[in-house]
Parts: structure tokens; sequence; C-alpha cells
């Protein structure tokens, strides 16, 4: 495991950054309430054994307001409205914190927002140049959202960039019924403007759902690159996970996980690139794995390969069209993926 840690950062060390998003898009720069939001309605086809599936929904459906009030301090509050979204027709607040920013190298922030994790989990929702974020960082980054307190610093023109939370561990707004909290963290190194490598962290222990069993533990190790030059954008991210005592699984993205009592090591890696094409169109590609057990080898492992484009009509409008091609070893499965969803920001 830290042989490939190891090997991304050296095999990329000539790496550019993503910002990193406590929500959904970047803070208001005025004074009072400013709002803000995004829709992205989608299709997909499914190429499952048996019966194809085919239908249209809501990927992601958001309203939110935020702003600064003076002197120093600003406001971040969220709404996810899909009714694709938590099993049910029903709004729920997504992010709601509070930052004290007078010293850019030293910010705070207090309630609801993203995990400080990660490549993926980091870049805006809206901002994703996949319709789908890989399934490592959907399986191995729950909660993706948390309650907690945050420090962060750096900015895309500093050399270093990095963001600590304290967090409940708990997930999306449930309250924590015990002592214990998770670290979380992320770090950048910035040479250039168009360059950056970096790693993240978690630790954190919680109450076993048995009360005869020890705490659960649960360790999460990453790194990642980009790079973005001369047209083109490379990614790269690898995250590897031991969870002792009981684990989730699945719960990315606004989903809620499922416990799975016993002890497990898993990892995953996803590699990205596309081209920006004098005519506001990205043909992007992306390959990932994921393993579920590492003890049980390659016979575990999962591909996705994603083959797309993005078109930009403008600013605040984009059609994205993916293909995920879906591979096993443990055994052939129908189950890929036709995906094709608009977008639009206010």
């Amino acid at each position: 495991m830290l042989r490939k840690i190891i090997f991304i950062l050296i095999a990329t060390g000539f790496l550019g950054i993503n910002a990193q998003a406590q929500g959904c898009a970047e803070p208001a720069s005025e004074d009072g309430v400013n709002v803000f939001g995004f829709l992205q309605a989608q299709y997909d086809y499914g190429f499952t054994e048996g019966d194809n599936t085919s239908t249209f929904g809501f990927n992601r459906s958001r309203i939110g307001v935020m702003g600064n009030i003076p002197y120093d301090f600003s406001y971040y509050v969220l709404l996810e409205t899909s009714p694709f979204k938590k099993d049910g027709p029903k709004a729920y607040l997504l992010d709601a914190f509070i930052t004290y920013g007078r010293y850019s190298f030293a910010k705070v922030s207090l309630g609801s927002f993203k995990s400080p994790f990660g490549q993926e989990l980091s870049t805006p929702c809206h901002a994703l140049h996949t319709i789908n974020r890989s399934k490592v960082v959907n399986e191995l980054t729950a909660p993706d959202r948390d309650m907690g307190l945050m420090l962060l610093g750096g900015s895309d023109t500093t050399l270093l960039r990095y963001a600590v939370a304290v967090m409940n561990g708990t997930g999306l707004l449930v309250e924590d019924m015990d002592k214990y909290k998770d670290i979380v963290g992320r770090v950048l190194v910035q040479p250039t403007d168009w360059m950056h490598v970096g790693g993240s962290f978690r630790f954190g222990k919680s109450v076993n759902e048995d009360p005869t069993v020890d705490a659960d533990e649960r360790t999460r190790l990453g790194a990642e690159f980009e790079i973005e030059r001369y047209g083109f954008l490379v990614q790269g991210e690898y995250i590897w996970a031991e969870d002792k005592g009981s684990y989730l699984v699945g719960g990315g993205c606004g989903s809620d996980p499922e416990v799975v009592q016993g002890s497990v090591q898993r990892e995953g890696l996803s590699i990205m690139a596309l081209y920006n094409t004098p005519w506001n169109l990205q043909p992007v590609i992306k390959y990932e794995n994921f393993n579920s057990d590492i003890s049980l080898g390659n016979n575990n492992m999962e591909h996705v390969t994603t083959i797309g484009f993005n078109y930009f009509f403008n600013e605040w409008t984009r059609l994205q069209v993916n293909y995920e091609y879906k591979a096993e070893w443990y055994g052939e499965i129908d189950n890929d993926m036709l995906m094709v969803q608009l977008q639009v920001r206010f």
C-alpha cells in the first residue's frame, strides 16, 4: 500500500489544483445574501442482465444562499431537493457552515461540510469531469459530509494548501452518541500554477453497534496528482482503507451507507484525462478500479472505464455524455451504463 502511495507521489512529482471545496460552490465575495445552485437533469440506460433499464431523473437539484457578514465572517447554506436522493421526495440540509476568514492562511469553519479528503470528493459537484465519482471515492470517503470544526489555509497561488478537520464521524446531520471524533485532513503542494501533488488522511473511532465488541477503528490514506498543460488535464488518485470492528459499504454522494460487521482492508485508484478543444468540447476518459477486500487479492477487483465528452453551451450550461464499461475479475456481469446529463448553474 505504502509503495503505491509513494509511486503516485513520485511518478507525478510535477503536478495543478482543484478548489478545496467545503461545499458545492466557492464562497461569495459580496456581502449580504447571494442565491446560488444548480440543476442536473439526467437520463440513464442500463445494460443489465435480463431486461435493460431506462429512466429519467435528477442527479442533483440544489439551491442555497451564501455571503459575507462584516467583519471577517461568511456563511454558506445549501439544500438538496432532488427526489432521487435519500430515498424520498423531500429536501434536506446538505451544507451549513460559518467561516471566520480574516487570515487566508488560517481560516476556521464550523458546521456541516464536506470531509477534506482527496481530489474527487473535494471537487465541487458541478465541476466533476465525469458524471459519477469513482467507486473508490464513494466507498472509502464515507461519510462524505459531516459536522465538525475545520482549519484551512492557502489558495491557488500559494505553495502549500491544507485543510484539517475534527468531525463527528457519524455522517450528515447525525448526532454523535459517543466520545470519539474523526481527524481528517488534506495537504497539497503546488510548485507551479499547472501542477500539484497531495495527500489525505482520516483516523477515527466509534462505538460498535454490538456492545460486546471493542470500539471500531478506521484509517484512510490517500495520494493524488493533477497536471494541466497545453489544453490537457490529467488527474490521478489512490485511496487505501483499513477498518477494524465494522465498516461502511456505499454512502457516497448523498446515499446512506450500510454497516457490515467485521474487519477489512480495501483500496482503489482512478486515472482521468481530458482535452480542451477549441470548440467548447472536452473528450474525456477515466479508468478506475476498486478492491473491496485486499485479502482476496485480484479475485475481488472491479474495473470501470468511462468514455465520454463534456460540451459547454456557455459558462453556466453543460452537457455530459458518459459510457461506463464495467468489468469484474470474479465474473463478468451485465452492468454497463450509458448516461446523459444536462446541467444548468445559477
